[in-house]
């Protein structure tokens, strides 16, 4: 007999969710998170889609630790001395299930772990899962330490730097290009001055991305996401493509910093964390089997992520999987078969989600932005040149716009953007 009905890996959304959907039908449930707290080594910076987590938890909103309601959508094609901002707001971001916040996961993986613990799981901190226990090629436990514990599944939410993953269904290491690592600061500012200089109102805030010379022109970009008291403001760049540049990340982002876009938002902050972390971004065609006799994978450990440079997802995969993990692991649990072939309901229920079709649908655009580094150098410079033709006045005698323009764009070249913006459109 099993000590546990399962063990859960990982104390993230996934894996947090999992375990209070097994908990919360009476099964026996164990997590393990190498973190001294839930949410300790977890640097996402940090947005929450609504629709995933009202799923699992309707009234989330009255006692989750949200930080601030997105209001604003800030795209900004960023050149060395210059910035183009889009800032999109809508009534539309404010509906109930098509909302989102922002979040700081140390205190939000903490509440989803003290969820999952009142429904009744189990939970040890500090300490990291080395291996998987098998048995004839079943997953049958973990080794954590010094001792090995046993259960009929195992659900594996250890990240996207994942030790246990080939062990469990044979996935090999991703490549570089299929990576990308991620670098974030938190900076302590006060409320008002958050509100004031976003241009928001009171617990309302912006999602920023920035393409262009916040990688120095690498595949990449930059992200601010405005908490109640804080900043979160970083970098994330493809490992394969940072590989090749002269300034290393954490240079990249004190650039950032001092650029004239970013300055006045951080102004007089004060840097309260600092951390990094790998990213998945090769998309589907990078994703690992999901099931194996006596395992699943979920969130990051099953490379659910997905960077559409205007939009970054990932914890409304993590959060969905993590709750058709848990109940697809109670199924199998419930008759008495967590084989590969009993587990396949958490398959099939990703694949008629948006989580799979999502994935599908995107699974073009990783290449695309790989392959398309005009979109890093070439075209904020463009837009900052088109935009000082347009707003930049000394006197001299305005030329016709088609006269002014038309250079600026025989640079890059008009068949290189048609092709481009074609390519992306397929892409998407």
């Amino acid at each position: 007999m099993s000590d546990f009905d399962a063990i859960v890996v990982g104390s993230g959304c996934a894996g947090a969710i999992a375990a209070y959907e097994l908990a919360s039908a009476g099964k026996s449930v164990l997590v393990v998170e190498r973190g001294n707290f839930a949410g300790a080594k977890n640097m996402t910076g940090g947005r929450l889609y609504t629709h995933a987590i009202s799923q699992v938890f309707p009234d989330f909103e009255e006692e989750a630790p949200l930080e601030r309601r997105i209001t604003h959508e800030r795209i900004s094609m960023m050149a060395p001395d210059a910035n183009f901002t889009v800032d999109f707001t809508s009534d539309d971001m404010l509906v109930s299930g098509q909302d989102s916040y922002s979040v700081l996961r140390g205190s939000f993986d903490s509440w989803l772990a003290d969820k999952a613990e009142a429904a009744g799981a189990e939970f040890i901190f500090g300490i990291p899962v080395e291996e998987l226990v098998k048995e004839g090629g079943r997953v049958v436990g973990i080794k954590a330490g010094e001792d090995e514990i046993s259960a009929d599944v195992v659900i594996l939410c250890d990240g996207a730097n994942s030790l246990l993953t080939e062990s469990a269904v044979g996935f090999k290491r991703p490549k570089g290009d299929t990576m990308a690592v991620g670098i974030k600061q938190v900076i302590e500012l006060p409320a008002s001055v958050i509100e004031d200089r976003v241009l928001a109102n009171e617990g309302e805030g912006a999602a920023w991305l920035f393409v262009g010379d916040a990688t120095k022109g690498h595949v990449g970009g930059g992200f601010a996401y405005t908490n109640k008291e804080s900043v979160s403001l970083g970098i994330v760049a493809t490992i394969s493509d940072l590989a090749t540049s002269d300034t290393p990340i954490y240079q990249m982002l004190e650039d950032m910093k001092a650029h004239p876009a970013i300055a006045p938002l951080i102004r007089g902050g004060r840097v309260v964390e600092h951390s990094g972390h790998m990213v998945p971004e090769g998309g589907r065609d990078m994703m690992p089997p999901l099931v194996a006799d006596g395992v699943i994978l979920a969130g990051e450990s099953a490379m659910m992520c997905v960077n559409l440079g205007y939009m970054v997802r990932g914890m409304d995969y993590a959060i969905a999987a993590g709750m058709h993990a848990g109940r697809s692991a109670v199924a199998a649990l419930d008759a008495g078969d967590t084989t590969a072939a009993g587990l396949t309901g958490y398959v099939q229920a990703l694949e008629g989600s948006f989580v799979l079709k999502d994935l599908e649908q995107f699974k073009r655009f990783p290449h695309f932005m790989e392959s398309t580094t005009r979109l890093f150098n070439e075209y904020p410079v463009l837009v900052r040149d088109a935009m000082n033709t347009l707003f930049v006045v000394d006197g001299s005698p305005v030329a016709p716009l088609k006269k002014s323009l038309v250079p600026l764009v025989r640079k890059v070249g008009v068949m290189n953007l048609v092709k481009d913006l074609w390519k992306g459109m397929k892409a998407l």
